[in-house]
C-alpha cells in the first residue's frame, strides 16, 4: 500500500455503527434505570473502540509520512497506533515517558507495540510534559528524522479526533437520556456531547486524580467546533487513586460485572465507569425511567 486515505480506512472494515447492547442487571434495575452498553470495542479487533474514531481522521491524511504520537508505558493509544500502521503500511513512532525504561526489558504492551514495527523512543518525564510546546516538538522530531512526521497528541486527543468522536453521539441519537464513558484525556467526551440531540448529556468518568479534566474538555471543543457543544460533565470521584490503581472494592465490583453478563471487563477505564455508575444511582443521581448508555472503549489486554 502506498499512502493512506478514507477509502483505505473503510478497507479494514470497522464495524460501525457499533452494537448497542442492553443488559438486565438487578441493582440498576430496583433503582428504575435501565442500562445498555453501547459496545464500541467491537468495532475493530485491533483498532478497538475510542482508539478507532480518534485515531481514523488523522491516519486519513498521513498519506506516506511517518506517524509520531506519545504515551506511557502501558498506553493503549500507542498500541492501536502501532496496530494501525501495520495494518496501513505507515512508519509509526511512539514517544514513551520514561527514559529509565530505555535498558529493560519491554513490558507486554511495548512488546506489542514493538512487534507491529513502532519505533520507541523513550524521554525523560520532564521532557515528555513540555512535549506540546513548539521548541521541545521541534527538538524531538529533528532527534527522530521526523520533521514533516503527522503528529498525534498523548490520548490521540486533537480537533480532529474530537470531531471524529461526534459520530459516537450520532449514533446513540435518542436511544440513551444520558450516555456515560470513561475519560482519559477527554477527546472522546468532547465529540460524543457534541453529537448527542438536544436533551441528552453526557457523564465523563475521570480515570485519572487532578480535577483538569472538564477545562481540557472545554478547550478541545472550542478548538474542535469554535465554542463549548452539548450537555456534559465530568465526575472526578472515581479513579481510584490515580491511572491504572485500582482497590479491591473495583476489582470484585468488575468480576462480579463478569460473571452476571458474560462480558470481559477492561480494569483501567471500563471497570471505573460501570462502577461509577452503579455508585452514582445508588445516590439517585439518575432519575426513575432513566435509560442509561455506557461506552465500552475498550477490552482487556492482552
Amino acid at each position: 500500500m502506498t499512502g493512506t486515505d478514507t477509502r483505505d480506512l473503510a478497507a479494514l472494515r470497522p464495524r460501525l455503527p457499533s452494537p448497542l447492547q442492553e443488559v438486565v442487571d438487578g441493582r440498576f434495575e430496583r433503582l428504575g434505570v435501565r442500562l445498555l452498553l453501547k459496545r464500541d470495542d467491537l468495532i475493530h479487533p485491533e483498532l478497538v473502540g475510542n482508539k478507532w474514531r480518534k485515531l481514523a481522521p488523522n491516519l486519513a491524511t498521513a498519506a506516506d509520512r511517518t506517524v509520531v504520537t506519545f504515551g506511557g508505558a502501558y498506553s493503549n493509544h500507542l498500541r492501536a497506533t502501532a496496530a494501525a500502521g501495520r495494518l496501513l503500511g505507515l512508519s509509526t513512532v511512539g514517544v514513551v515517558r520514561g527514559q529509565e525504561l530505555a535498558d529493560r526489558p519491554l513490558n507486554p504492551s511495548l512488546a506489542r507495540c514493538a512487534a507491529d514495527g513502532m519505533r520507541l523512543h523513550f524521554v525523560d518525564r520532564a521532557t515528555y510534559r513540555r512535549a506540546s510546546e513548539p521548541e521541545t516538538l521541534g527538538a524531538l522530531l529533528r532527534a527522530l528524522g521526523a520533521e514533516d512526521a503527522v503528529v498525534v497528541p498523548e490520548g490521540g486527543s486533537n480537533a480532529e479526533a474530537v470531531r471524529g468522536c461526534r459520530a459516537l453521539g450520532e449514533e446513540l441519537g435518542e436511544h440513551a437520556d444520558v450516555a456515560a464513558l470513561a475519560c482519559g484525556t477527554g477527546g472522546t467526551l468532547a465529540g460524543l456531547a457534541a453529537g448527542l440531540p438536544p436533551g441528552r448529556r453526557a457523564l465523563g468518568i475521570s480515570v485519572l486524580k487532578g480535577g483538569f479534566l472538564t477545562d481540557d474538555v472545554r478547550r478541545l471543543q472550542v478548538r474542535a467546533f469554535g465554542g463549548v457543544r452539548g450537555a456534559w460533565s465530568v465526575d472526578d470521584r472515581f479513579h481510584c487513586g490515580g491511572y491504572a490503581r485500582t482497590t479491591p472494592g473495583l476489582e470484585s465490583f468488575a468480576e462480579d460485572f463478569e460473571h452476571r453478563h458474560g462480558l470481559p471487563v477492561e480494569r483501567v477505564y471500563v471497570a471505573k465507569m460501570l462502577h461509577a455508575l452503579l455508585a452514582l444511582a445508588e445516590e439517585g443521581a439518575f432519575a426513575r425511567g432513566t435509560t442509561l448508555a455506557a461506552v465500552v472503549t475498550g477490552r482487556p489486554f492482552p
